[in-house]
């Protein structure tokens, strides 16, 4: 079956999640990843919603992370202290970022292009994002690739990835073992060198060569000798995406 892009990107962010873990979930493609992973392998996963909503069952989808759909079936219906503390105490095992640039660090900018007193480009800010990468075990970001977001030095430190390297996060009085884990991108999945805390490629999307990852990235990314291929959407995740989980198209 044919798929757009978007497609890719929501079936590739569901399956890194597993069954009987916990996701802080944002609006858009995570949600949907979540409700694929819900039905696909997952059946078990708790999602979490910023503004309280803990363990719905994602049966009909959110337009938002305020929408009264994040706590059908729930397990409780909270407030926005309580999900952030319930990361603080280190009971959250996957968190959802996004971001204008991230640096080969897994810090992410989300405040502004350019100087902050002086922006080229006002954007919303942190959100929550601050917190879920402070305190989610990992953190899984999804963005467009592109050389201008992939950058060596970000113009705004919003969201705390492995900050300046190795012991850096723990220096600054963060969680030990905490930290980025995956980049979902239009281009490829990466991840993290466990030495150097670096981002390296470990799969190319389907028709995306490994130079055309290289050529899209701002800094030097760590490419090992072997780079896998991530797998397509499959019938049964394109079926479920368009018929089940987003009938009316919102997103797909």
């Amino acid at each position: 079956m044919e798929y757009k892009s978007n497609e890719l990107l929501i079936c590739i962010a569901s399956r890194q999640m597993e069954d009987g873990t916990s996701a802080f979930i944002g609006t858009g493609i995570p949600m949907l990843a979540a409700a694929l992973a819900k039905r696909m392998h997952a059946p078990n996963l708790v999602p979490l919603f910023e503004f309280g909503g803990i363990g719905g069952t994602l049966e009909h989808l959110p337009l938002g992370v305020g929408d009264s759909k994040t706590f059908y079936k729930a397990f409780a219906a909270l407030g926005i202290c309580d999900l952030m503390e319930t990361a603080q105490r280190g009971m959250v095992d996957y968190g959802f970022l996004g971001g204008a640039q991230i640096d080969p660090y897994g810090n992410l900018n989300s405040t502004c292009i350019g100087p902050h007193d002086r922006p080229k480009v006002r954007l919303p800010g942190s959100g929550g994002a601050n917190d879920i990468g402070s305190s989610c075990w990992k953190t899984i970001a999804v963005m467009q690739h592109t050389a201008r977001r992939f950058v060596p030095k970000l113009d705004f430190l919003t969201t705390a990835g492995y900050l300046t390297g190795p012991g850096a996060r723990e220096a600054a009085g963060l969680p030990k073992g905490t930290g980025p884990y995956r980049v979902v991108s239009n281009l490829a999945l990466l991840g993290y060198d466990e030495a150097t805390c670096r981002m390296k490629l470990l799969a190319t999307n389907p028709g995306v060569t490994v130079q055309q990852v290289i050529e899209n990235t701002g800094f030097e990314l760590i490419v090992p000798d072997k780079v896998g291929v991530n797998e397509p959407p499959t019938e049964r995740e394109l079926t479920l995406l368009r018929n089940d989980i987003d009938p009316t198209h919102l997103y797909v």
